[in-house]
């Protein structure tokens, strides 16, 4: 398994940590999603390393911005 975190802008409450573990945990290969607001970062976990601009796509559909990998 491989753990990747990314900066994500704009979370900001349980509304939005909800809705990002949902869109994300619902791409291929993704096993589980933290979501740490404070941080503003989001934990991926998936089988093998992760595409970014998939990733990247989900959260922006979702109404954030991910603004890389920490």
């Amino acid at each position: 398994m491989t753990a990747t975190t990314y900066a994500v802008s704009g979370m900001s409450c349980g509304h939005c940590k909800t809705t990002l573990t949902k869109a994300i945990g619902e791409l291929d290969g993704v096993s589980a999603v933290e979501v740490d607001l404070d941080a503003g970062h989001v934990t991926v976990t998936s089988a093998a390393e992760p595409d970014d601009a998939l990733i990247a796509g989900t959260v922006d559909v979702a109404g954030y911005e991910l603004t890389g990998r920490v």
